[in-house]
């Protein structure tokens, strides 16, 4: 009887070194529980207040998505502050123990979104966030206080 060799995919970074698959959602793999999350994303808008961001919002999607617990919109007034924000909020969450999944928008930086697994980051330029209104999205969903 033949035996089946067990075959996996390591994933590769860019530079070429295989870094751990890291578990996103739901079952034994995941360590995070909902006040975590809630804390993750009330330090995040804390980091964002920091610097002068526009209009923070913290909106509870649990129960509403299976891909986040909380997503976390905010506006600033220049490309440039759109990146020095997430800038500042990456390095602040880092010295919490916590990692930047993955960042999308960059160099533009009209838009960013910053992937903390349980919670999603969005920085809008303050004219791009009025286009696409993700707010009016989540129209039925809580909001977290900021302060």
């Amino acid at each position: 009887m033949a035996t089946r060799k067990r075959t996996t995919t390591r994933r590769q970074t860019p530079d070429g070194r295989s870094r751990k698959k890291i578990p996103r959602r739901g079952g034994a793999g995941r360590s995070s529980s909902k006040d975590e999350s809630r804390t993750l994303a009330l330090a995040i808008a804390g980091a964002a207040l920091e610097h002068k961001a526009l209009n923070v919002q913290i909106i509870d999607v649990r129960g509403k998505v299976d891909y986040s617990d909380y997503v976390v919109v905010m506006s600033g007034r220049s490309d440039r502050q759109v990146a020095a924000l997430a800038r500042n909020i990456e390095q602040t969450i880092e010295g919490r123990g916590s990692r930047c999944l993955g960042v999308e928008g960059l160099p533009h930086a009209s838009w960013l979104l910053m992937d903390y697994a349980d919670v999603i980051v969005h920085i809008f330029h303050e004219d791009t966030r009025g286009y696409y209104d993700l707010e009016n999205l989540w129209i039925d969903a809580a909001r977290v206080p900021t302060e």
